[in-house]
């Protein structure tokens, strides 16, 4: 604020400055009163928290276990047996047999042995045709096209160390050197994972089809940083659509409704589950907001002071998710007096008055979306929390704090389709490198 020249100031101007000022100062006073926002009582992440100090924990001392404890268990089909037989007895030196002696104790030991790359020559033959006169060469195999060098195997292991684990190009290629052996620039390695793009591609059209017959769809979205030599550095957004057998995700600068429309084309599904962003309505025949965020504004205004509403509005939410939890043990008739019972109990909070800002806040938004709390009271397949969407996409801000976001848009398109097929992968009980690896050879992702 620049200071103003107070000799030029009639009395009424110096007046109004200093009504202005006490407003100021009333308003900065104010928001000094306001709590904190935390991740408790907001949409802040984990990472932005306060870490409160703890004392240390005097545990008791642990009692000795009775019996014999507990090893790790035997592999089933171990690579090597080595059997030992007894020489000589130990106490008395007295020679043994190996006729005579049986099993006493069997363990294994695992270890590792060095891996280096397999380098396979392919070498082409040819000669002139004796008919035409021309150039005859022989057909390369079909899993060693001439280009890169590089096998399949080896971009599996690059896309999953790099986008599952956030290693960056430098330390991916020191680590390919020294633990492998093999010797790949920070050019390679990003060239390899160029070319994945376009297997890859097969695995993410396979997915947009499963995902446009779900019926349940959890939606949500976090920022991307995009990096690119017409337009900068600005911020872009990743989203994520997740179905009980798919998890799609797409990176785009838009954080429109036009990015589900372009995703989802005709279908709409039975229900969405998401938070309250205006692009995430509107989707589906029906609606489930995400009451883990409901339940932190909650948080903040009891926080702010608010004693009436809004610590009744978290009883009957935390209600409502324990009455979800016991779905598979309910009728559908006892699941819809539930839901019943929960909207008479809403009703009755909606009359009671409020005594902060935050409060008067969170009875405004619960009397415009209390359409979209108890959906999942009866419809099993629902679920009170977007949690598996924000689960989803968890890895991609680990992977965007380590690596500060994307230098080109083919380098977004491919961890969008990695992380795709990671995550259907796991709701399909395949591994991370086990979905890249099947997907990088077009073989299916999704269980039989």
């Amino acid at each position: 604020m620049t200071r103003p020249d107070l000799s030029r100031l009639s009395p009424e101007e110096k007046d109004a400055l200093i009504l202005a000022l006490l407003e100021r100062v009333a308003a900065l006073e104010a928001k000094l009163n306001q709590p904190a926002k935390t991740p408790k009582n907001s949409s802040l992440p984990p990472s932005r928290g306060q870490k409160a100090n703890r004392p240390p924990r005097h545990k008791k001392p642990r009692r000795k276990r009775k019996g014999p404890g507990v090893t790790r268990a035997l592999a089933a089909d171990p690579d090597q047996v080595v059997d030992c037989q007894a020489h000589a007895c130990a106490h008395c030196g007295t020679a043994v047999t190996a006729d005579t002696q049986r099993l006493r104790h069997a363990y294994d030991h695992i270890d590792l042995p060095p891996i280096r790359p397999v380098i396979t020559r392919v070498r082409l033959f040819g000669q002139r045709c004796p008919a035409c006169r021309r150039r005859v060469r022989a057909t390369p195999p079909d899993m060693m096209p001439p280009g890169s060098p590089f096998g399949p195997s080896i971009m599996a292991m690059l896309a999953y160390l790099h986008h599952q684990h956030a290693v960056g190009y430098d330390r991916l290629s020191r680590l390919m050197a020294e633990l492998f052996g093999l010797r790949i620039s920070e050019g390679a390695i990003a060239n390899a994972l160029r070319r994945a793009n376009r297997p890859l591609q097969g695995a993410g059209t396979a997915i947009v089809e499963r995902l446009r017959r779900a019926d349940v769809i959890g939606c949500d979205e976090t920022g991307a940083r995009l990096t690119t030599a017409d337009q900068g550095t600005r911020m872009g957004w990743e989203w994520v659509l997740v179905s009980d057998t798919t998890v799609l995700h797409r990176i785009s600068p838009s954080r429109g409704r036009e990015v589900i429309a372009e995703v989802l084309g005709e279908h709409r599904p039975r229900c969405w589950v998401s938070d309250r962003w205006g692009a995430q309505q509107g989707h589906a025949d029906t609606h489930q907001v995400c009451l883990a965020h409901v339940l932190r504004d909650v948080q903040y205004a009891i926080d702010a002071g608010e004693i009436g509403f809004a610590p009744a509005l978290r009883r009957l939410l935390c209600w409502a998710i324990a009455v979800g939890r016991r779905r598979p043990d309910l009728k559908d008739s006892t699941l819809a007096q539930y839901r019943a019972r929960a909207e008479r109990r809403l009703d009755h909070l909606l009359a009671l008055p409020t005594v902060t800002e935050a409060g008067a806040e969170v009875l405004r938004q619960t009397k415009r979306w209390r359409s979209q709390f108890f959906t999942f009271l009866t419809d099993r397949a629902v679920p009170p929390t977007n949690n598996a969407s924000e689960q989803a996409l968890r890895p991609s801000v680990i992977f965007r704090k380590v690596t500060n976001g994307f230098r080109s848009l083919w380098g977004a398109d491919v961890h969008a389709l990695v992380r795709s097929v990671i995550g259907t992968g796991r709701l399909n009980g395949l591994s991370a490198h086990q979905a890249i690896s099947r997907a990088l050879a077009g073989q299916p992702i999704f269980a039989a």
